[in-house]
């Protein structure tokens, strides 16, 4: 149960980051880039792009992998199924249809 948490937690991490970057790239009509404009004189226009887009990737394939690995660490139940067993019961307990009476012996 603990690994399943720490792995929610991250993909919930990694999904933030990811709109927050994704929100922080220049599209076509300016975004929320434009508003940061004396950070990308530090660095270059084209190196913050080339930054940002290389984050949405990572996080994108972070995503990915930490999704596969959450498969492996979801918790079951190996005890089996409430619901399959009770079934099982019934289908026991009543082989024949209900209101199904056998034809009288001669």
């Amino acid at each position: 149960m603990g690994a399943f948490i720490f792995v929610s937690v991250l993909i919930l991490i990694t999904c933030i980051l990811l709109i927050l970057v994704v929100l922080v790239q220049n599209s076509k009509g300016g975004g929320l880039a434009s508003n940061f404009s004396s950070s990308n004189q530090i660095m270059g226009v084209r190196k913050t792009a080339d930054f940002l887009e290389k984050a949405t990737w990572t996080l994108a394939i972070a995503l990915l992998i930490l999704s596969m690995v959450s498969i492996f660490v979801i918790p079951r139940n190996t005890g089996g199924s409430v619901i399959q067993s009770e079934l099982q019961t019934k289908a026991q307990e009543n082989t024949a249809p209900s209101g199904y009476q056998a034809p009288p012996e001669k």
